[in-house]
Formats: C-alpha cells, sequence, structure tokens
C-alpha cells in the first residue's frame, strides 16, 4: 500500500438479484483530501460507501481503509471511521446534547472524556447556545450539523459523508461546506457522495463521476474541466431532426476555431477557443443550413456539468432530484 493512501478500492463489483450495482470500480484517496463520489441517484455511490464503511459486503474486488481489508477486518476499520448518513437518525424529542451522550455510550467511550469530547464537538459545528434545546425545534441545517458531531464522536481518521447537504438551503449549505473544510484542516480525510454540482466543484480536492455503477472520470474538477478542450456554446434548435443536425455538425467542423462538436437534446454542444469569432460565425453558419431555426444559444466557461455530459452523454442537471427533508 502506498504511504500517501487512506483508502484504496481495487477492482470492487457489487450485484443485487443479477442487476450490477457497483462494476469494476477502481479509485485512491489519498491522506486529508475531501474526495467526492460525483453522480445521480442509482449510480453507485451509496452502494460504493456502505461497502468502504463496512456495512456491506463486496461481490467482487478488494477495497483497504488504512491498510486494513474491510471484509476481513471489519471491526478494525469500524474504529478508524466516521460516518454521516444520508438518512438523519435525529430522536425529535432529545437535545443535542443528550443525542451526543446517547452516540458516546454505543461507542464505549468514557464518560469524563465523552463530556470533553462533547464539549468541543459543539463549539466546532456552532451548537453551544442550542446544545440543551430538543432537536424538534432545530432548522434543517442545525440538525446536519448534530448529524457530523455524531459522526465525529470517535476520534475518526476518515469522515464518511452521504448527501451532507440534501435538502439545505443556500446558506446552510455554505455553512457545512465551511465546517467540512474546518475537518479536513484537521488533518481528517474526508469522503462525500453527492449529486450536487456545486459541491462538488467548490470542495473537493478530487472527485470520481460515477453513472450506472462506472467511474467515467476522474480528477480535480479543475483538471476535468480543462480536459474538455475550449468553452462551451450550446445551440438549442426549434426543430433539431437528425438530418438538420448532422448537416450543421459538418458546416461547423469547417470553422478554425471549433475543437469539438457532440449532439446534446434539441441541439449540439460545441467546443471552442474563445467566444470573439466563434459567436457570430456560429450564428452565420446557423442561418446558412435550410430548415434550421435557432431557438437558443448560450455561451459559458466549461463546467462540471460539461464533464458529466462528455463522459456519459446525459446533463446530471436533467436527473430526477432526491428526495429531501422539510
Amino acid at each position: 500500500m502506498s504511504s500517501s493512501a487512506a483508502i484504496e478500492v481495487s477492482n470492487l463489483g457489487k450485484v443485487y438479484d443479477s442487476v450490477e450495482a457497483v462494476k469494476n470500480l477502481s479509485l485512491t484517496v489519498q491522506h486529508g483530501e475531501i474526495f467526492g463520489l460525483l453522480g445521480p441517484n442509482g449510480a453507485g455511490k451509496s452502494t460504493t460507501l456502505r461497502i468502504l464503511i463496512t456495512t456491506l459486503n463486496p461481490t467482487t474486488g478488494t477495497a483497504t481503509i488504512l491498510g486494513h481489508d474491510v471484509v476481513k477486518e471489519a471491526d478494525t476499520v469500524r474504529r478508524l471511521i466516521g460516518y454521516v448518513a444520508q438518512e438523519r437518525a435525529i430522536d425529535r424529542f432529545l437535545t443535542g446534547r443528550e443525542h451526543l451522550l446517547l452516540f458516546a455510550e454505543l461507542y464505549h467511550i468514557p464518560k469524563q472524556e465523552a463530556l470533553s469530547r462533547i464539549a468541543s464537538l459543539l463549539k466546532l459545528v456552532n451548537l453551544e447556545d442550542d446544545a440543551d434545546r430538543v432537536a424538534k425545534g432545530y432548522s434543517g441545517g442545525m440538525k446536519r450539523k448534530l448529524d457530523i458531531a455524531c459522526g465525529l464522536l470517535p476520534h475518526p481518521k476518515i469522515l464518511f459523508l452521504d448527501e451532507p447537504t440534501l435538502g439545505l438551503d443556500v446558506q446552510s449549505r455554505l455553512n457545512i461546506w465551511e465546517h467540512i473544510r474546518q475537518l479536513q484542516q484537521q488533518g481528517i480525510t474526508i469522503v462525500i457522495t453527492t449529486n450536487y454540482l456545486d459541491e462538488a466543484d467548490q470542495l473537493c480536492d478530487r472527485i470520481a463521476i460515477i453513472d450506472r455503477g462506472e467511474i467515467r472520470a476522474m480528477g480535480s474538477p479543475k483538471d476535468l474541466k480543462a480536459s474538455l478542450g475550449g468553452d462551451g456554446v450550446w445551440l438549442t434548435l426549434s426543430d433539431a431532426t437528425p438530418e438538420i443536425l448532422n448537416q450543421l455538425t459538418t458546416a461547423l467542423q469547417g470553422l478554425p476555431f471549433v475543437r469539438a462538436i457532440r449532439p446534446r437534446e434539441n441541439g449540439l454542444d460545441i467546443r471552442v477557443d474563445g467566444p470573439e469569432k466563434a459567436l457570430p460565425s456560429i450564428m452565420e453558419t446557423t442561418n446558412t443550413i435550410a430548415g434550421c431555426r435557432l431557438d437558443g444559444i448560450e455561451y459559458h466557461r466549461p463546467r462540471l456539468d460539461d464533464v458529466f455530459v462528455a463522459h456519459t452523454g446525459r446533463s446530471l442537471k436533467d436527473e430526477p432530484p432526491a428526495s429531501t427533508e422539510t
């Protein structure tokens, strides 16, 4: 095992009733980084996470946490990790402090040590003033902070967060991001699953884009966006027939600043060197194609959604939203 690797996964697979939820997945997570598993609902993110936290055995392949096999050394692995589930395990009739005391007992943490840890964690997640309020009066963001505090109680070296900001308002999401960054500064390795593009882009050092159980691309958000090669121009046509799209693609491929063209729903995704000459020429070329009626044009710098489209053929934004908690 590499000295810099906190997690190593090799050829991991999981089959449920002949359905492959995870297929031949391999990745490495370095010490101290925030690593994201990005993909739509049902992509295999949570299944992968459950294997890594030892609650689910893989069908094929291996995974190690700090050198310990997640199947053969499950008890050791559990002492090294913390986990915050997507579904919140909050008892609405307990206070925040009572929740932490209950989890401390489950982790068999001595009483005085538990009290000291709880005081530090409440300060870390800014719940000191609300620690003795019953949880039913907490906002969604406060409940998520309490979840994170519970996951940190055993002093984990690696923290797994399953959809950490699912269903939260914008300000609560930003607050949670800040807390996650603070944990990284303390030396904790963090693995998160998310289907929020901005979360992966702003928070993660590296991400693996997962779709239909397979890793489609992996790297830093910056490198993945740079790999697209150019800025994006999205054309939307009012009558995007295959014949018209083929004619337009052929015509646009002759322009010197066009790097790549991919079909998208009702139009084309075009990679260009820059907007100054590209946009006027693209519009002029479109107007020369008989029956080609331009419904809209959008220019943007490379985005993670463009990366997702390039590697999966569809937009993550078009996926149905995950369920949220009110």
